[in-house]
């Protein structure tokens, strides 16, 4: 099947409606980076979750997506109203995979939405999950409801490989190819496939890509759990297009499984050149603590209610 074709965008503007963490003495801006106000009388809520509201331009058009909808839609709808987002304006939904801390305030903020926008996501979405881990043994994870999000009049458009958005504007990535040889995915995650448990694929898990004129490609990653070097070098592949401007979203540095591969990522990193780093949400503190140190000129620091501009 041939790759769709990804527009070029004038300008992207990427808010963050939910990360792990806030912080309202991150005042300082700059033309690629706005933070809200200091001091709000009404701050955001932090969660483990990720939600980003999307906004592309070219010449005349503005479009909006949201991507993911952060762990509950107690923090998600209380931060749009936070940040003043007009819901009806949102033009479809992007999930980047089936883990509650990317669908869950879903339901409820269809329920606010625009009916009928589409709901892009892969078939594997709605797998049947659990964790196995030595450390909390075997827990169920929450299923994403098929029929719940069907009562809701969005439309669900099941998308295995990569697709459009937005009049071609924004590309859903799709199943990533895994290339690299340390990035193994998350190892304590199952799935019932063919009525057994495995070592969940994760093949649902995806990103989204922006191209900027004369500045190249804007990725932004859920969990990254095909690794966040896999998302870009995919993204490259599928978009045919090698300059890489900005890279943010959740890498999965965090935690035992991952921490011994926080230099390896970094190392890759630096060798796909991008001109700014924003890891997020399921980074974690020692990883961006390096990130900070290792590429401090491309680097980012996240909080939410934060917008980067991109053009």
């Amino acid at each position: 099947m041939a790759d769709p074709i990804l527009r070029e965008a004038e300008r992207v503007e990427i808010t963050v409606l939910v990360d792990n963490y806030t912080d309202t003495f991150l005042i300082e801006s700059t033309d690629v980076m706005k933070r809200p106000k200091a001091f709000p009388v009404v701050g955001p809520l932090a969660e483990h979750g990720l939600a980003c509201l999307i906004r592309v331009f070219a010449d005349s058009e503005e479009h909006v997506v949201l991507m993911d909808t952060g762990r509950s839609a107690l923090c998600l709808l209380y931060n749009i109203k936070v940040f003043d987002v007009d819901t009806k304006a949102i033009e479809g939904v992007v999930l980047s995979h089936g883990h509650r801390d990317h669908f869950g305030g879903l339901l409820e903020f269809l329920k606010e939405s625009k009916k009928g926008i589409p709901l892009v996501l892969h078939p594997d979405a709605f797998s049947r999950r659990r964790m196995n881990s030595p450390h909390g043994g075997v827990r169920d994870a929450p299923l994403l409801d098929k029929e719940a999000l069907k009562g809701t009049g969005v439309e669900i458009r099941e998308e295995r490989w990569a697709s459009t958005l937005s009049s071609d504007l924004i590309m859903v990535l799709g199943e990533v190819e895994r290339v690299t040889d340390f990035e193994k995915g998350l190892l304590w995650a199952e799935a019932k496939v063919n009525d057994e448990w495995v070592v969940d694929p994760l093949h649902d898990d995806q990103g989204i890509a922006i191209k900027i004129k004369d500045k190249g490609l804007v990725v932004i990653g859920g969990c990254s759990h095909a690794g966040i070097i896999n998302t870009v070098k995919h993204t490259q592949k599928v978009s045919k297009t090698e300059k890489v401007h900005a890279v943010l979203g959740g890498f999965h540095l965090t935690g035992p499984l991952f921490e011994p591969i926080i230099g390896r990522t970094i190392e890759e990193m630096k060798k796909l050149r991008p001109d700014f780093v924003v890891p997020m949400h399921c980074t974690g503190w020692k990883a961006i603590n390096q990130f900070a140190s290792e590429m401090a000129d491309q680097f980012l620091l996240n909080s939410v209610g934060t917008t980067y501009i991109f053009q």
